[in-house]
């Protein structure tokens, strides 16, 4: 009986937090709706602590972009797009965003098989992925069967085929589960969100200055070993160091 009503409070609680959540979301697409963008601000961003949730961050997004906040939207659109890729009006929102900012920057042209297989990846996020994994695995199992057990040897070539079929899309699933999990642990972007930084060849004041980049634009981490200094690339292939403080990690 205990068992029970312990099992009851477990039930009941999770409900209330699922109902809280709900009542929040609610309240915050409300202020939205009537052009209360700080209220609902506020209210998704409390929602964020509790973890992070592609929607919430395109909601927030679209919060700061409607203040014109290019810097926190543009960041806002990223980590929905870090944590959920296939989404097609986060990409469009993101865009947008990138395109009110000040600096245009052309990227460097890429082999257009890196383009396909990252935009492949991109497809869906790695719980997704995951997913499509087990489902393909299972299904592969059930292949195996038919192959072992046929009485037949049409049956048992058709078993053998599709055993072929599920074994690539098992594999090449979990290989990207994993590499889109591993973008999410790694965070090797972020947003400048200060008004302009000049980029040095050196981490340290008196290094030479490179260049110029301003507020919302995103760039590539790519040495994270010091506390207060970080050296970015940027999308045409540009590479210097620029202070911690000026950016926000995606």
């Amino acid at each position: 009986m205990k068992r029970i009503l312990f099992i009851i409070i477990l039930v009941c609680s999770g409900c209330g937090i699922f109902a809280v959540g709900t009542t929040q979301k609610n309240e915050a697409d409300q202020a939205y709706n009537k052009g209360q963008y700080q209220k609902a601000m506020e209210i998704y961003t409390a929602m964020l602590k509790s973890g992070e949730n592609a929607n919430i961050y395109y909601n927030l997004g679209n919060c700061y972009y409607r203040t014109k906040d290019m810097a926190h939207a543009v960041l806002c659109y990223e980590r929905a797009h870090l944590l959920n890729p296939g989404d097609g009006d986060i990409r469009a929102n993101l865009a947008l965003a990138k395109s009110k900012t000040q600096d245009k920057v052309l990227e460097s042209p890429q082999i257009f098989f890196i383009t396909w297989w990252g935009d492949l990846i991109n497809l869906h996020s790695s719980d997704q992925w995951a997913h499509r994994g087990i489902i393909s695995f299972f299904l592969l199992l059930v292949s195996i069967s038919i192959y072992i057990f046929g009485k037949k040897v049409r049956i048992r070539k058709i078993g053998f085929i599709l055993a072929l079929f599920f074994l690539v899309i098992s594999a090449f699933s979990n290989l990207f589960a994993y590499q889109q999990k591993q973008a999410l642990l790694d965070r090797g972007k972020a947003v400048v969100m200060s008004s302009f930084v000049t980029v040095r060849s050196t981490p340290s004041d008196s290094g030479t200055s490179l260049f110029v980049i301003h507020k919302g634009h995103v760039v590539v981490i790519k040495d994270n070993s010091m506390n207060t200094w970080k050296e970015i690339q940027l999308e045409d292939g540009n590479v210097g160091w620029m202070k911690t403080k000026d950016l926000e990690i995606i």
